[in-house]
């Protein structure tokens, strides 16, 4: 039940059994294809495609560095680990980063979006974390930030690493320039592969102002597929049979079902963990679907309640990042999550908490969350 690398489904995993392939063979040509064509769906989007080998946040950094140069204005909301990190890697192309900063477990509000671009005619692009994975935030507002972006032409980045495929996330339907997420998440694949999206406007841009860098620049990866279906550096054969596997599933399952199976155990998570003594960490507005943060009862040591956990019932989660470190700790609901995993994490918890002296209500708990899950 961690917040990423989560369960793989058994299909998945054996699809990375299939032979090493010539990467610049006809049978490349048909799984990259594939992998392209299925992406798009999950994504909602008719863009261009990129299946990076890299990890979450190498896809974070191509988002960068493919279109941030010297001296341009870029707002951002931070208000968690990841948040931050992106806001240095902006910082580091030498850009002017507008920071909208908020305490750990709520967002900037659209209003104060808003106003940041009110005040700045010349920004170059709007940059937002989706899903703030360190203190289980998520913003609700992206439909609303193309009628700001367009007023100056600027780009709109959104890093959904941690939530994208958990909540539909329309691409072309919101006007998003450039998305990222990894597939390690909510897609429900083992780390490795992290696809980007590209509108027709950012890769323009690319194409003709190029990075300084070989492996993540964007306009060689659209150049190899425009030409031949290729890509222009070895990929992760095993991972992308294993990502493409996958994709498949959820688009079986159907991406509406996907979604209302995400929010209905986050639904479910977070009732019955209150309603056995726990606090979410977050503001209730501002509460992300994929990643349940929860507030430590007084004195509750966090490695010896996550050991626990781990050792008597081999439920896994997640402690604090940062300041924060001690104080909370994350549950993942996000990839293959069902009602088992709900039920079985909350009672885990709950004897958790009595064997080191808690009085929780375990019968409470379950039936709070065993009646949300009625919906499924």
């Amino acid at each position: 039940m961690l917040p990423g690398p989560t369960n793989v489904p058994n299909r998945v995993m054996r699809a990375m059994l299939a032979p090493i392939i010539n990467h610049r063979s006809d049978d490349f040509v048909e799984l990259y294809s594939d992998v392209v064509e299925k992406t798009q769906q999950v994504f909602q989007t008719q863009n261009d495609i990129v299946a990076l080998s890299a990890s979450g946040t190498g896809a974070v950094e191509a988002g960068v560095i493919n279109l941030i140069k010297k001296d341009d204005k870029v707002i951002i909301p931070v208000n968690g680990e990841f948040s931050n990190r992106l806001s240095q890697l902006i910082a580091g192309q030498g850009a002017n980063v507008i920071k909208l900063e908020t305490p750990p477990g709520q967002n900037a509000t659209f209003d104060q979006v808003k106003e940041a671009f009110d005040n700045n005619n010349d920004v170059k692009a709007f940059y937002v974390v989706h899903n703030e994975t360190s203190t289980g935030t998520m913003v609700n507002y992206l439909d609303r930030v193309s009628d700001l972006t367009s007023r100056n032409d600027a780009f709109y980045v959104v890093d959904s690493v941690s939530l994208l495929g958990g909540v539909s996330l329309p691409v072309d339907k919101w006007n998003i320039d450039v998305c990222m997420t990894g597939a390690q998440k909510a897609l429900a694949a083992p780390p490795g592969i992290s696809p980007i999206s590209v509108s027709a406007k950012a890769k323009k841009y690319m194409i003709e102002n190029p990075p300084p860098t070989m492996y993540f620049n964007l306009a060689r990866y659209f150049h190899y597929y425009e030409e031949s279906k290729h890509t222009p550096f070895t990929p992760a054969l095993p991972l992308l049979y294993a990502y493409r596997e996958a994709l498949t599933i959820m688009l079986e399952e159907g991406l509406e079902t996907v979604y209302k199976r995400h929010k209905v155990c986050s639904d479910a998570l977070y009732s019955g963990l209150s309603a056995i003594g726990l606090t979410p960490f977050a503001k209730e507005e501002d509460r992300s679907i994929s990643i349940v943060a929860l507030n430590y009862l007084e004195g509750l040591q966090d490695k010896t309640f996550r050991d626990t956990l781990a050792q008597k019932f081999k439920v896994l989660v997640a402690g604090g990042f940062g300041d924060l470190k001690g104080k909370v700790f994350r549950v993942g609901c996000m990839g293959e999550v069902s009602p088992y995993h709900v039920m079985r994490t909350i009672s885990a918890i709950s004897s958790t908490l009595a064997m080191m002296g808690y009085e929780t209500n375990a019968q409470a708990g379950l039936k709070t969350a065993e009646e949300k899950l009625k919906d499924l």
